[in-house]
């Protein structure tokens, strides 16, 4: 179920105050931040925007500061909670008061998002909250954690948030599962532009893959989140069976070490090729097949990506997944499971000739559904409203 907000038409001649603010900055969250900045600074509203250098990537913060936007501030937030949001917090309220007022501040991701909420009494500005995956949808957390996690997301929807957006349907009901208020909350499914093909050519010569080879490919961090050990020992059951097949995974992290081990001891190495060297809009269009064997995702960029490039995916059963792909039609939807078996089987099962070009074929029919004027728009018409409601209620 789609829920997205109802709202008027924004005068164009009225442009909206914005405070945008991130703490991972990078990754898909870093991709939405970005884009959501440039979209609403191109359409004339003043956007300021407060990120964190902490766990920052150099070209996100290059990027980011291409976008020109009038004013950018860095503070340093820590993911975890901790003494350090304190100050965190102070230097939030100093930007809001020196620099406002803005009518409209956003918070993107848990940490941003609980420290851009909570406030002290004085008046109002109109929060809105985008968790870009909640920390409760991570399967590894165990009870305890998903407790109490789930209860600082309850209570600060409850009492803190003026709007709650879901880039998912599945995301949306996880929110509902945790008793939030469905009447202050949205689904804006995150959009991107079809990516360019002109790299892959050049991505696939670059590990000497020829053009007839049939690439299954990875974008995205190397983390657990991602899970990618499961790709490298599923393509190592799927070698065999598609003989002339590679796997090329694009991505950084902290697993990458032990990535590189995994794939040195398979005696693939040659047939397996990790590089951090592209971007995913870039390595897409090199791909025959997109694999995303995620634990949890809510909407991952990667995935529209891939869908945007007109390419068959291949994800577990994660956030999001249901939005983009037709089970059988484009893509397939595995059980999310450090069991490999049925991964490898549909890798092997997409890749035969038939069954690849009815994929494929279907992929490049539902390749323009998602795109970034969409998101932008959804987003804009939100800003709009709470903001018109902000300002008639101060002319009470």
């Amino acid at each position: 179920m789609n829920m997205e907000y109802p709202l008027p038409h924004r005068p164009a001649a009225t442009p909206i105050r914005l405070l945008e603010v991130l703490e991972p900055s990078g990754g898909g969250s870093g991709r939405h931040f970005i884009d959501l900045c440039r979209g609403m600074h191109l359409r004339g509203h003043h956007v300021e925007a407060v990120y964190s250098p902490v766990r920052a990537e150099e070209s996100f913060v290059r990027e980011l500061k291409a976008v020109g936007l009038p004013a950018l501030h860095a503070i340093d937030m820590q993911r975890a909670p901790g003494p350090s949001d304190v100050p965190a917090f102070l230097a939030l309220r100093r930007i809001m008061k020196e620099h406002g007022p803005f009518d409209i501040v956003h918070g993107h991701s848990s940490k941003a998002g609980a420290l851009t909420r909570l406030r002290l009494p004085g008046r109002h500005i109109p929060r809105i909250y985008t968790p870009h995956a909640f920390r409760t949808l991570d399967p590894t957390l165990g009870r305890g954690g998903r407790l109490i996690y789930g209860a600082i997301e309850w209570g600060l929807a409850w009492f803190y948030t003026d709007h709650l957006i879901c880039v998912s349907d599945d995301e949306r009901s996880h929110a509902v599962s945790l008793h939030m208020p469905q009447e202050r909350m949205s689904v804006i499914v995150n959009g991107v532009d079809p990516p360019s093909p002109d790299m892959a050519r050049t991505i696939r010569a670059s590990f000497g893959i020829t053009p007839d080879a049939f690439v299954f490919g990875f974008i995205g961090r190397l983390t657990a989140q991602k899970a990618p050990e499961r790709l490298v020992a599923a393509f190592r059951h799927v070698a065999g069976s598609v003989k002339n097949s590679h796997l090329v995974m694009v991505g950084a992290g902290e697993m990458e070490g032990r990535l590189r081990q995994a794939m040195a001891e398979s005696g693939l190495q040659n047939r397996m090729h990790l590089t951090s060297a592209f971007t995913g809009p870039q390595a897409a269009p090199a791909f025959d097949v997109l694999v995303m064997p995620s634990r949890y995702e809510a909407m991952s960029y990667v995935m529209l990506e891939g869908a945007a490039a007109g390419k068959p995916i291949i994800a577990s059963d994660i956030g999001g997944a249901r939005t983009v792909i037709e089970h059988g039609g484009n893509g397939f939807i595995v059980k999310n499971s450090d069991d490999v078996s049925e991964l490898s089987k549909t890798m092997i099962a997409a890749a035969a000739p038939e069954t690849f070009a009815r994929l494929a074929s279907a992929a490049d029919r539902l390749k323009t559904r998602f795109t970034l004027d969409t998101m932008l728009d959804r987003t804009e018409m939100l800003y709009w409203k709470l903001a018109e409601r902000r300002r008639v209620s101060t002319m009470v």
